[in-house]
């Protein structure tokens, strides 16, 4: 059946007639589609409407809605004329004269040729005249091509018959320095090697890549890699990867390969996620199997402390032996190096963490940072090899500014007041830190214990960087700086300097205070940051401090041992053994101070005996602990669900007694706090207990005037 007649609602009769007329100003009055017109100017040329001369014309005077290219539109008639021809019941005339409009319009270079060429069948090529061989022997020769290319293999020297080539190869690979020229040489010498010995070009780039791992550092093969297709290189590595993945193959994947994947990674050689999809052990497996062994060792530090009801109180009184008082500052580390050492086997089995280890040796932070994120839910930073390298890249991220604080720190010393006021003054003193070493900080966590060292440089660098921006508000006029390439807002960078130093301390420092036993140096350091922000912000932090405990089971461990020891040291607390048992609770306050503060007041507002005890072994305490306790103090008042009076509605309640008689003692014996005074009457005012303020503030500071007229007034 031919194509059916069009009712033309572009090239219309009017339309028609005025193209006859010749009018070289005519118009179409309004845009038009494209592809309609196109199909109808066809249509109406291909039988005999209009002659194929006027398809110039019609196409000058009309205005089409999009904007089409000139080939663009050679290509819209040669797909509209290749339509028409496949009707192969089109008359004789209709289709000579579809013939003439092809010949025409290919003529006229309206139509490239190579379009119907691509597009046409033989036949009407032949027909055409585009071709110079007939129709058969095109579609013969079309079959040959296709098999020859899609379906005929071509073969390779695959050691099988000679090694030469090979051999050739790896000699050249091995003997070859990083001099000048030598790239170029080399890579014009492999060539000749694959086409002389006709070389399988897949299995020279892996020879490539097995010297490249024997040679890490040596950047000529940088330059061999790109001369090979980039998605080779993929499939090569998945493919050695795949060989360790084998049930016989006992071998732990060498480290050198994925120092090999982590730099053609790095170098845009071999995209991350083309490499990821070939390791071991998939995402969602690795998450299941992490999560029950986390499980486990949840359950068995959540175990600590734990009252046996069970157990007969023969076996009570042998676990409590009187005089027999000790601390176990190390259990929550005991536990920790234990589970290290049970998954060293899964780091080498994990083909995952392996390729994040090779990113942090080739100093590559930016994929590193991609894998710890997708890797968060295994904790990868717990394991030694990673941990060591993400130590290394933030001891790199903080040298420069720590060595200017070194410097600085030692004129200051050397030159005395003037020379510290000199370098106070200097614009040169300002501390900046890039963006990387925050997201460092945030993946180490609480694992920044292992080195106290690098904790400390830490401290000092995050305290200058945000004294430097201090020092930028308050000699600027709120005028952007410039600072090196860039110009700088000072009160938006130290907005910026704060929430950073804020997330450092709440993600990685105060955690990691959690696990250093006994480190008085490391809390003051802590400290030195802490108390640059106000008072709300570090409670703030304070109170977010164990909220993430649940998810680690070592700092889950250090707080119930750390419990656990401080009501077995207030059971025997007494003035024979003041001094002692003292030292013994400071030691588990400087890990652990929120929690062990928090259960010596909670023992406080139950037993008022043991206020001045607690109070004498308190000199051993530092700023941080005596802060944490003001939070603690605070917290406790502010505790809903316990009544403030008792049951006849005039007496205070004991707990709150205590916990006034306590403050007192502890503000007389150490002076501290003098701003808790009005944050405790304002609580008293806010709280409806207006009749209760002198009362409060009476047993709060007992006899001492000087503290109870400052909260009366």
């Amino acid at each position: 059946m031919s194509l059916p007649s069009i009712e033309c609602s572009y090239v219309t009769d009017d339309f028609l007639r005025q193209l006859k007329n010749g009018d070289p100003n005519f118009k179409s009055p309004s845009p038009v589609p494209v592809l309609r017109f196109l199909y109808e100017l066809v249509w109406s040329m291909v039988h005999g409407t209009l002659p194929c001369q006027k398809c110039k014309a019609a196409l000058d005077a009309v205005e089409f809605l999009d904007v089409v290219s000139e080939e663009e539109l050679g290509s819209y008639i040669a797909d509209i004329i290749t339509q028409m021809a496949l009707d192969l019941t089109m008359s004789g005339e209709v289709r000579a004269r579809l013939i003439k409009l092809a010949r025409w319009v290919v003529e006229c270079s309206l139509v490239p040729v190579r379009f119907f060429q691509e597009r046409c069948e033989e036949e009407f090529l032949w027909e055409c005249e585009m071709v110079k061989i007939k129709a058969q022997e095109l579609k013969s020769k079309e079959v040959r091509v296709n098999t020859r290319l899609l379906y005929q293999q071509t073969k390779f020297n695959l050691l099988r018959e000679e090694s030469e080539g090979y051999a050739k190869l790896v000699t050249l690979l091995c003997e070859s320095s990083g001099a000048p020229n030598s790239s170029s040489s080399t890579i014009g010498t492999i060539k000749s090697l694959i086409g002389h010995f006709d070389l399988d070009p897949n299995r020279v780039f892996d020879i490539v890549m097995e010297c490249f791992e024997m040679q890490p550092d040596n950047n000529l093969f940088l330059d061999l890699i790109p001369i090979f297709p980039k998605s080779h290189a993929s499939q090569i590595l998945g493919f050695k990867f795949h060989y360790y993945q084998r049930m016989e193959v006992q071998n732990p994947v060498p480290f050198g390969l994925y120092q090999l994947a982590a730099l053609l990674v790095k170098e845009d050689l071999v995209d991350l996620d083309s490499i990821y999809a070939h390791l071991v052990p998939k995402d969602e497996e690795a998450f299941e199997n992490f999560n029950a062994v986390s499980a486990k060792r949840l359950d068995e530090a959540n175990k600590i402390g734990k009252i046996n009801l069970a157990a007969t109180g023969k076996d009570l009184m042998d676990d409590e032996k009187p005089g027999d008082v000790t601390i176990d500052l190390y259990a929550a580390l005991d536990m920790e190096f234990q589970a290290v050492d049970e998954c060293i086997s899964e780091l080498e089995n994990s083909q995952t963490l392996g390729l994040l280890t090779g990113f942090l040796f080739v100093d590559d932070w930016y994929h590193a940072n991609i894998l710890f994120e997708r890797l968060s839910p295994l904790n990868p930073v717990s394991y030694a090899q990673i941990c060591d390298g993400l130590f290394r890249h933030i001891g790199k991220s903080i040298s420069p500014a720590y060595n200017f604080i070194r410097k600085l720190h030692f004129d200051n010393s050397m030159n005395g007041p003037k020379g510290l006021e000199i370098a106070d003054s200097s614009s040169s003193s300002l501390v900046f830190l890039p963006k990387d070493f925050f997201e460092q900080l945030a993946c180490a966590g609480p694992y920044l214990y292992r080195d106290t060292l690098l904790l400390q440089k830490v401290c000092k660098v995050l305290k200058a960087y945000y004294m430097s921006a201090l020092e930028l508000v308050s000699k600027g006029d709120g005028t952007p700086v410039p600072v090196g390439s860039v110009n700088i807002v000072p009160r938006l960078h130290l907005r910026e300097a704060r929430s950073r130093i804020e997330e450092a301390l709440g993600s990685c420092l105060l955690p990691s205070l959690q696990l250093v036993p006994a480190n008085p140096a490391i809390g003051q350091e802590i400290w030195e940051v802490m108390s640059l922000l106000p008072y709300e912000a570090r409670y703030r932090l304070y109170g977010e401090w164990e909220k993430d405990d649940e998810r680690l089971p070592m700092i889950l461990a250090a707080r119930q041992t750390a419990k656990l020891d401080t009501r077995r040291i207030l059971k025997r607390l007494a003035k024979e053994n003041l001094k002692q048992l003292g030292r013994m609770v400071a030691k588990l306050a400087h890990a652990n101070p929120l929690t062990v503060l928090r259960t010596i007041v909670q023992q406080i507002e139950a037993y008022r005996d043991m206020i001045m005890p607690v109070v004498d072994a308190f000199k051993y305490l530092t700023q941080l602990e005596y802060d944490v306790l003001e939070y603690v103090v605070i917290e406790r008042l502010a505790q809903s669900g316990r009544e403030k009076l008792k049951d006849d509605g005039h007496n205070l309640s004991d707990w709150l007694q205590s916990l006034a008689s306590f403050w007192g003692h502890l503000y007389v014996s150490f002076q501290i706090c003098a701003y808790l005074t009005s944050f405790l009457h304002q609580f008293c005012l806010t709280n409806s207990y207006c009749p209760l303020i002198v009362s409060f503030t009476y047993l709060f500071c007992g006899r001492y005037s000087p503290f109870y007229l400052c909260i009366i007034y």
